[in-house]
């Protein structure tokens, strides 16, 4: 695909997406949303990759929201439509076999903020603003947001933040668990490096069956989810890097770990 409204690049086994519109600060729009469809297509594919970074152009913001000149000929058959594709899109990004950092650089609004919620981690810039805001244009989330926020923070301050639709700035974000960590936002990209750096010393295999174990436990009952999980740690076991850090700590040396 020629893509119009990203940019993406792989660059030593990480791949970046920059959602590019900043005209419009991002908006997410049907075209985008195919165009994203397609990079994580790619990247399913790729099993070189260890990390994906998210990130939107520009330093105004993530991604705004959804684009509202579209909004207005959505009716129940085009929302529901819409609302589906978005919402398996952004699984697929949460269920990636590896990592996935949401950059965010600035307004996380609306889609935006269900975007980087389908994301591994949240690394925000001190001027990122984070909002649920549907309601204040009569609808509601629709792309997981009254889903994920509710895992994320809780009842009680997703329900304030859906049903008021308020802008919260960056360390608002941090102190209820939304985001990871803040920096500044000079420093937001060498930060979201010192990640994928962390995350690239670390076994492939292992990586994926406890971001794999966490995620489908989130939504199992506690004897179900202990179910999975000792299933993925067996599966863990049979590892050539399992065998590599048992020895590498027995050793008293620095493992190699080649993702088998």
């Amino acid at each position: 695909m020629d893509y119009q409204l990203l940019a993406y690049k792989q660059e030593d086994g990480v791949a970046y997406i920059t959602i590019n519109r900043p005209e419009v600060r991002n908006a997410l729009s049907n075209r985008l949303v195919d165009e994203l469809e397609e990079v994580i297509s790619q990247i399913e594919k790729n099993e070189e990759l260890r990390a994906v970074v998210i990130t939107g152009a520009g330093d105004k913001a993530f991604m705004s929201g959804a684009d509202i000149r579209e909004l207005v000929e959505r009716d129940a058959i085009i929302g529901r439509k819409h609302t589906r594709q978005r919402q398996e899109l952004f699984s697929r990004i949460e269920n990636l076999n590896i990592p996935v950092i949401a950059a965010v650089n600035g307004y996380a609004i609306g889609a935006g903020l269900e975007l980087s919620m389908a994301c591994t981690f949240r690394i925000a810039s001190e001027n990122a603003k984070f909002a649920a805001s549907e309601v204040k244009l009569g609808i509601i989330p629709g792309a997981g947001g009254t889903q994920r926020l509710t895992r994320l923070v809780g009842k009680a301050k997703a329900l304030e933040m859906i049903l008021f639709g308020d802008i919260i700035d960056a360390g608002e974000a941090l102190r209820i668990g939304l985001v990871n960590k803040v920096v500044p936002q000079d420093k937001l990209m060498e930060e979201v490096s010192a990640w994928v750096k962390k995350i690239k010393a670390l076994p492939k295999l292992a990586i994926q069956y406890a971001k794999e174990s966490v995620n489908r436990g989130a939504n199992l009952g506690l004897e179900q989810g202990l179910a999975h999980e000792s299933y993925l740690f067996a599966l863990a076991c049979t590892t050539q890097d399992k065998k590599e850090g048992v020895a590498a700590f027995l050793e008293k040396r620095t493992p190699n770990f080649i993702g088998k």
